[in-house]
């Protein structure tokens, strides 16, 4: 089918995107990032709106310098931005800045309120790892089991609220799959899981930088409670992310992280907690300030045409690699489904180990992608269908210091810097490694598990060095 061409005008708005790199026949080819979904580069509008907020950069918080001042009022309106970007309101809403998605649902984890009334939370079995472990030290989880193809099973979900609603304290629920790009039904289950009593937690960081979110005020059924970002895979990879919820949350019990800027009063015998305890140290100003200039950016772009740019390079990819003889693509194959999901692509090349593939790709082709579990190591074995016994067996080597062989697969992720000529190169790319064209002679290396290829010598430090 033919199909509307991704503005190639996107790539322009980012840093670092003509950079070529060295390949292993000697040559040099400009980059091809395919790994958004991990991380992305920086909007050049983040860039100058650090490097101009440099000049005033301060301490901020009580300092009564002029400096210090603007750097105050910078990162509040930072604070407020991300509340509205968000779609809450700084009335219900409070903003807690971390360093990452990570660090937000472990301090969501840590201020919850587990009771023996309702010890559990329920999240699912396609979660990233951050959105699993924390919760394993502090309450119950219980996770939704998964559809063959690697969807939610919306039915046992429901199913689960039904049998065990009084007893769970929290829902938490990725926004969209870092592995597969599936969206979640978000406000269906929001609303689900409030009729049971339940608090309901959105970890966005896959879903922030591609759909809108609307958290909604707290007296609509289908609100969110909690969302958790990560700027660095909004294009602002300066150390930054939110945590956005309901205040109510946060006036109680003691923060994850105590010291400076957590209390109002301290002798040496007691001490009493400010309202916002939560940001404890010196902050993150400049990451909260690059993190609300991508929000800016994105906003000024309109997260319509984000999401549109995004379904057509889904949509062209998931069409070219389907002609590729050897190669298998998981999760959703359907073209027709693109707009209904991110732009990650999981998948393996017949006969081939995975960790060989990106390999391959990156040091011949010059493309960035990712292979493994990616952090999401049983959804992974969900989608391969491997047995007990294989898992079993995986783990034991992991476990064992040994890296080699482990099952995993191949992923590929779309930014708004991405165009339909980058999806041209992966494709015939995978071509020609499906076909055994590549050039180089492969070796593992068994105290990592990687591959690296015969005569390969780059010196780094002249790219870039202290």
């Amino acid at each position: 089918m033919s199909i509307q061409s991704p503005d190639v005008s996107f790539s322009r708005l980012f840093s670092g995107i003509d950079v070529e790199v060295p390949l292993l026949n000697g040559e040099r080819q400009r980059y091809t990032n395919l790994d958004s979904a991990a991380s992305t580069p920086a909007l050049q509008s983040v860039k100058q709106a650090v490097n101009r907020f440099l000049e005033y950069y301060s301490s901020v918080h009580r300092g009564m310098g002029f400096k210090s001042q603007l750097s105050t009022n910078a990162y509040e309106a930072a604070r407020r931005y991300s509340i509205e970007f968000l779609g809450g309101s700084s009335e219900e809403h409070t903003c807690i800045f971390v360093k990452n998605a990570t660090e937000a649902l472990n301090i969501l984890a840590h201020r919850i309120a587990i009771t023996p009334e309702r010890p559990m939370v329920l999240t699912s079995g396609m979660e990233h790892h951050s959105n699993d472990l924390p919760w394993r030290a502090v309450a119950h989880v219980v996770h939704v089991g998964l559809t063959p193809d690697g969807r939610l099973d919306e039915d046992a979900f429901d199913e689960i609220l039904a049998r065990q609603g009084h007893r769970i304290a929290l829902v938490s629920i990725a926004g969209a799959s870092n592995v597969t790009g599936y969206i979640n039904p978000l406000r269906r289950l929001a609303a689900k899981s409030h009729a049971a009593g339940a608090l309901f937690s959105v970890d966005a960081a896959q879903l922030a930088p591609h759909r809108r979110i609307d958290m909604g005020a707290l007296d609509d059924p289908e609100h969110f409670d909690f969302v958790t970002i990560s700027a660095h895979k909004m294009y602002a990879p300066y150390g930054s992310g939110a945590l956005v919820g309901r205040k109510d949350t946060f006036v109680e019990r003691a923060p994850l992280l105590s010291g400076g800027g957590t209390v109002k009063v301290v002798t040496y015998e007691d001490h009493v907690w400010a309202e916002t305890r939560d940001e404890a140290g010196s902050p993150n100003v400049i990451g909260a300030i690059a993190m609300a200039a991508a929000m800016k950016a994105l906003d000024q772009i309109g997260m319509d045409q984000v999401a549109r740019h995004e379904a057509e390079l889904t949509r062209y990819a998931l069409e070219k690699l389907a002609t590729i003889p050897g190669l298998r693509i998981f999760g959703s194959r359907d073209a027709e489904e693109a707009s209904q999901r991110l732009g990650v692509i999981p998948f393996e090349v017949e006969g081939m180990s995975h960790v060989l593939v990106t390999a391959v790709l990156g040091y011949e082709y010059g493309i960035g992608a990712r292979n493994g579990r990616f952090c999401a190591y049983p959804y992974t074995m969900h989608l391969l269908g491997l047995s007990d016994e294989q898992i079993r067996q995986a783990n034991q080597r992991i476990v064992e210091g040994n890296p080699s062989h482990i099952p995993g697969l191949v992923r590929v992720s779309f930014g708004l810097y991405n165009t339909l000529e980058d999806v041209d190169r992966l494709a015939a790319a995978l071509t020609d490694i499906c076909e055994q064209k590549f050039l180089g002679t492969y070796h593992l290396d068994p105290a990592t598990g990687d591959y690296i290829p015969e005569g390969w010598q780059v010196d780094f430090d002249r790219y870039f060095s202290f």
